[in-house]
């Protein structure tokens, strides 16, 4: 049997230059600085810059009629699916001039210091060891990761010992030389789990009866300790409430995390730089745009007098017409550069102007309770533009607030009814959520339950399962590990 089936596909195409739009809008100002830089270095017909007086005129559209088919660049048909999005480019060309004065930078120095690793040989220097002795010891130190941590096991390290440095030992004799290792600083350095690293740094300090209670509950009781189950403490111990939370309070003052604490640390420090500001004038909201997101620039006086040169040349040869051809693609690059530029201007000051507005309440009094439901859309339809565009600046930038520097997603959240029928944001309830925890008795911290029934009593009738979700989301634990004594 012959079966006839007509089959529709619609995709979009897009043009070079609304490519270029949706990959730098999605770009935070200093990555934006970085793809500003790339241009630069690989197009010489785009200069930094005040911008000198056009004189293309006529002169640049039309250089030649007889290669004007040769000498426009080609562009391929690009299919939507392979980019980003299927964004609508808005149609404007207005120009923003509302940009804050972060013209001039401002450099932070940092003390060049040594590598934790160096940091940890430079002390084994000071230990008496012999050849194997050094090489294990060594490769402990290389082992340890940034928190302060061995995570390998001596079987591993012993194999690895045996291959990469030709250093055949035994699991006790590394195990001898990494007793070594946990006498460096800083105290804890080397354990292999966090047991053996609070057990170290209370082997070290100065004893006295919380200290060795402390110690007991960390070598012998420590699955108890971490589950909170402190009647069992007090039952196992024989001790009081007060000789507990002694010891409690021993612990809570080690260092979990003994690598962390060093200064000379190799971690990579990541500085935000707020893409926008909004500062509060006469009661009013005001928003600006990083000045390091409008650079000025131009297109090359240079290679516009190069094309011009090759119009009123008479004898025009082979080598020239390529060289035409070369300048005009560099010249509707950088044209096309500019143009994409001023529209990301544009449209970061737009899409967070509207955030701005729908948030108001929120901008001006800097409690999260004030923060409405909104989401992608709602800001899509406000501003007539696609959702991915919004999303775009939204999931990538950053704005400096009277209340700090916020991360522009965080002011989206979905809707919820309360008890009136009225819409509220999830970050409202969240944010009473965390104040209720915070405000509980810690001797008897408030269950999923307990919760959910509080906030039904405030009028946010919301599922036990869904108050696990937002605690969750909170990074809060269940109430047993919430307890204190």
């Amino acid at each position: 049997m012959l079966k006839q089936q007509l089959q529709f596909k619609l995709s979009q195409k897009l043009s070079p230059q609304q490519i270029q739009l949706m990959k730098l809008i999605q770009l935070p100002t200093q990555a934006f600085e970085q793809r500003l830089k790339q241009e630069l270095e690989e197009n010489p017909a785009l200069e930094s810059g005040k911008e000198i007086e056009n004189e293309f005129g006529s002169d640049f559209e039309n250089s030649d009629d007889d290669y004007s088919d040769n000498e426009s660049i080609a562009a391929e048909d690009i299919n939507v699916d392979e980019y980003l999005s299927d964004d609508e480019i808005p149609d404007y060309r207005t120009q923003v001039n509302n940009y804050s004065s972060d013209d001039e930078e401002k450099t932070i120095p940092y003390a060049a210091g040594v590598s934790f690793t160096q940091h940890l040989v430079n002390q084994l220097n000071t230990y008496r060891l012999n050849d194997e002795e050094r090489d294990i010891a060594e490769f402990l130190v290389g082992s340890v990761d940034e928190s302060g941590y061995i995570r390998r096991t001596l079987s591993d390290i012993m194999d690895d010992l045996a291959f990469t440095q030709n250093v055949y030992s035994s699991e006790e004799k590394i195990e001898q030389v990494l007793h070594i290792v946990h006498q460096l600083d800083p105290a804890g350095v080397g354990a292999r789990n966090l047991q053996e690293c609070l057990s170290i740094q209370l082997h070290r300090k100065e004893k006295n009866t919380n200290t060795e209670l402390a110690l007991n509950i960390i070598d012998s009781a420590f699955e108890q300790f971490t589950k909170k189950h402190y009647k069992k403490l007090i039952q196992k111990f024989d001790i009081t409430e007060d000789q507990l939370k002694g010891a409690i309070h021993e612990i809570e003052h080690l260092n979990p995390k003994p690598g962390g604490s060093y200064s000379g640390n190799n971690r990579i420090v990541e500085h935000v730089v707020p893409d926008f500001a909004i500062k509060i004038e006469d009661g009013e909201l005001e928003l600006t745009l990083n000045g390091r997101n409008a650079p000025e620039l131009h297109v090359s006086r240079e290679y516009n007098n190069m094309l011009k040169g090759y119009k009123e040349s008479k004898d025009k040869s082979k080598s020239q017409k390529d060289a035409v051809l070369f300048i005009k693609q560099k010249l509707d690059a950088a044209k096309w550069f500019i143009e994409a530029i001023k529209q990301r201007q544009q449209t970061l000051f737009i899409t967070m102007s509207a955030i701005m507005h729908y948030q108001k309440d929120y901008f001006l009094t800097g409690d999260e309770r004030q923060l409405k439901p909104m989401i992608l859309k709602d800001i899509a339809d406000e501003i007539q533009m696609d959702v991915s565009t919004v999303s775009r600046v939204a999931n990538s930038k950053y704005v400096d607030t009277p209340y700090g520097t916020k991360l522009i997603k965080e002011f989206f959240s979905e809707s919820m009814k309360n008890d009136q029928g009225e819409d509220v944001s999830t970050r409202e309830i969240k944010k009473i959520l965390e104040t209720v925890i915070v405000e509980e008795n810690k001797r008897k911290p408030l269950t999923d339950d307990a919760l959910a029934n509080i906030l039904k009593d405030k009028g946010y009738p919301i599922a036990r399962r869904t108050v696990a979700k937002y605690r969750e989301q909170l990074d809060i634990p269940v109430a047993r590990l919430r307890k204190k004594i």
